[in-house]
């Protein structure tokens, strides 16, 4: 069943969270051994209105991004998947919560990985908006400087990522829904389905008349709607849908 629904689309969308990169060695945030269920207090480091009224909020969340295993991760049989289903041309956009870079990574196009949450490869100031390559940054922190801030206006630096209490860049979301509405199969991938608006893509998708296909070890909100879900490992259940329809 779930092998017919994806050799039978013609057009896919691509929905993927922190669950396709944990195989890459990056851990995801709600799962067994996330992020904030080791530690809950890590969260107001993703909250804006914590980040920029504390500076030792900021001390912490430079630390993290410093001893991120993002920076030498490499892309996993789930991510080189998505690409070979972009080498098909049945790709109709990757949608991504993930901020690691990975897909891009994999050899999947720019113009198709539509980013929800931002890059943490980018560094934004969120006075003057200047926005440099977290490289230029974090030797700063091996250097010393706990908090760097803006060397042109001094102002508050923070990586180019979307926090809780920031708004999605519009055009970002605008091209995520305009992938998915073109699809006949929306496809869901190591994603909880709990944070909107990602997770409302799928009310997108069904609503277009697609069909909803969910890879996640844990159960979603979407699963009763689905038409197919998988709890098997992402790396080995998603290269083995992703086969040629000829």
């Amino acid at each position: 069943m779930t092998l017919e629904l994806v050799a039978k689309a013609e057009r896919i969308a691509v929905l993927t969270g922190a669950g396709i990169s944990t195989a890459s060695g990056i851990p995801d945030f709600r799962g067994p051994e996330g992020v904030w269920t080791k530690n809950p207090a890590a969260q107001v480091m993703f909250d804006i209105d914590e980040y920029v009224a504390s500076a030792a909020v900021r001390i912490e969340a430079w630390k993290f991004r410093l001893a991120a295993p993002t920076w030498t991760a490499e892309p996993n049989a789930g991510h080189r998947a998505l690409v070979d289903l972009e080498r098909q041309g049945r790709l109709t956009g990757l949608i991504t919560q993930n901020i690691d870079g990975l897909h891009q990574k994999a050899g999947s196009s720019p113009a198709l990985v539509h980013e929800l949450h931002g890059t943490v490869w980018y560094v934004d100031c969120l006075n003057c908006a200047r926005r440099i390559p977290m490289a230029d940054v974090l030797p700063r922190l091996d250097a010393g400087d706990e908090d760097p801030a803006c060397e042109v206006c001094g102002g508050i630096l923070k990586s180019a990522t979307v926090s809780f209490g920031q708004s999605l860049d519009q055009a970002v979301l605008d091209a995520a829904v305009a992938a998915t509405e073109q699809a006949d199969l929306f496809i869901a991938i190591g994603t909880s389905l709990q944070v909107h608006p990602a997770a409302g893509l799928c009310d997108v998708a069904l609503s277009a008349g697609a069909d909803l296909l969910i890879l996640n070890a844990e159960p979603t909100p979407y699963d009763e709607q689905a038409a197919a879900v998988l709890r098997t490992p992402i790396e080995q259940s998603l290269p083995a849908l992703v086969t040629s329809p000829d």
